[in-house]
């Protein structure tokens, strides 16, 4: 469920027209819904219920700073990915022990940034990177709270740029060899072994391979405890899917999700944290576009817009579905034909979708893509010199612009002329 909804024929973000953010910041821009957003971290936290746990919040999908002090003030922690991320969460007012930092290439100066900054733990990815995180920590004279990720070896059915629990994938150390590498750990001055991570991918539409990660993880838990280790926390990652058509094909919801981290790993009385992205962010955003040509080809018709898939890049990264919506709403029974719908940057791979039903429209009808709130705003670029697009935030009645367009003066100027030029 989202709160962009059809009103009196014209398409709303809560309370507030989308025609008059357009009007007020032009187009393209994202637009996400408060409302949205909350409840869709509250599903989480409630579907944990009855459990020690801590909804951290993989700032990776959207990572506006109003979006984490919106998600922070509900209680949600933040899961981090670089130093950057760690210090947009603590300027968004995150406390460092709401902070999980992942990632399989934190460097020593991300290491440094985050111990001296105060974090609740790393979700370690590798022996060598276990190493340094070690030295940091001794060089600081602080113990470092860490967790190891491992990687079950369980197919994830996700888009394979997106799976990351089987054996090929990059992330993690073999489950098979945990003993080993805890035992390391559990040696080193500088670490706390606190717990276990585990993440298998994302956009994940069935509960089975959670399912068989998890009870890998339990039997993980028993073992290492027999082996010395004060296993107190599992990691579960996230992954939830989301639902990106109106198709009655959805993934399953999060109180299911929460009802099979507690078949499997309530017995073993660990802390819960678990860290999704799309399903809190995905829904609760729009990307807006204007038409600006309609085109007719040799067999098809184009519909040219101003976005581009410099804004969001996920149809043409991962041949991503988006419902793609006309701002004024159609009439009952009016007939659609089949459009070509593209942006202008000049790549046949600027193409949002093929043969998509529309309603007519014409140069200067808006249009809107579902469940562009996560990997939409984030995943921008500046390629062909096109500024990153505003980002405006819905809270009932009111918008607020949480980042503006910049200006092609502020663009070149970044630039630097050598002396010798």
């Amino acid at each position: 469920m989202d709160h962009f909804l059809y009103r009196d024929g014209a398409l709303y973000a809560e309370d507030v027209p989308i025609s008059e953010i357009a009007a007020a910041v032009g187009t393209p821009f994202y637009v996400y819904s408060t409302a949205t957003l909350l409840r869709h971290f509250k599903l989480f936290d409630d579907a944990l219920e009855g459990t020690d746990h801590l909804v951290c919040y993989a700032m990776k999908a959207a990572s506006n700073q109003a979006i984490l002090k919106t998600l922070a003030q509900a209680g949600a922690g933040m899961d981090v990915v670089s130093g950057g991320e760690y210090l947009r969460a603590k300027a968004a007012g995150v406390p460092g022990d709401k902070i999980v930092f992942s990632g399989v290439g934190k460097t020593a100066d991300e290491i440094r940034t985050a111990l001296t900054g105060g974090i609740r733990q790393f979700n370690v990815e590798s022996e060598p990177e276990m190493e340094v995180i070690n030295a940091v920590a001794l060089e600081l004279g602080v113990i470092a709270p860490i967790t190891v990720r491992v990687n079950p070896d369980v197919d994830a059915k996700t888009h394979a740029k997106i799976a990351t629990g089987k054996s090929e994938n990059k992330f993690g150390i073999p489950i098979a060899r945990a003993s080993d590498v805890y035992a390391r750990a559990g040696s080193l001055p500088g670490l706390e072994v606190i717990g276990i991570d585990v993440h298998i991918g994302s956009q994940l539409t069935e509960l089975e391979p959670f399912e068989l990660a998890y009870t890998k993880v339990a039997e993980l838990t028993e073992r290492l405890r027999a082996e010395g280790h004060n296993i107190r926390r599992l990691d579960l990652g996230g992954g939830l899917g989301i639902p990106y058509t109106r198709s009655n094909d959805a993934p399953p919801l999060p109180v299911e999700y929460g009802a099979l981290i507690k078949k499997t790993l309530g017995h073993l009385g660990c802390e819960i944290e678990i860290e999704p992205g799309r399903l809190i962010a995905g829904n609760a955003g729009l990307m807006v576009s204007k038409v600006i040509y309609v085109k007719s080809g040799e067999d098809r018709d184009f519909l040219i817009l101003d976005g581009a898939m410099n804004d969001l890049i996920r149809p043409a990264m991962y041949e991503a579905h988006h419902d793609i919506v006309a701002v004024q709403e159609p009439a009952p029974g009016v007939e659609q034909r089949p459009y070509d719908i593209v942006g202008p940057v000049c790549e046949s791979g600027d193409t949002f979708a093929k043969q998509r039903n529309m309603p007519p429209l014409q140069a200067g009808d808006l249009i809107a893509f579902r469940s562009a709130g996560a990997y939409g705003a984030v995943m921008a670029s500046e390629y062909n010199t096109r500024p990153l697009i505003p980002e405006v935030l819905v809270n009932g009645d009111q918008f607020a612009v949480i980042r503006e367009r910049p200006s092609f003066d502020e663009i070149i100027n970044r630039d630097t002329i050598p002396s010798w030029l």
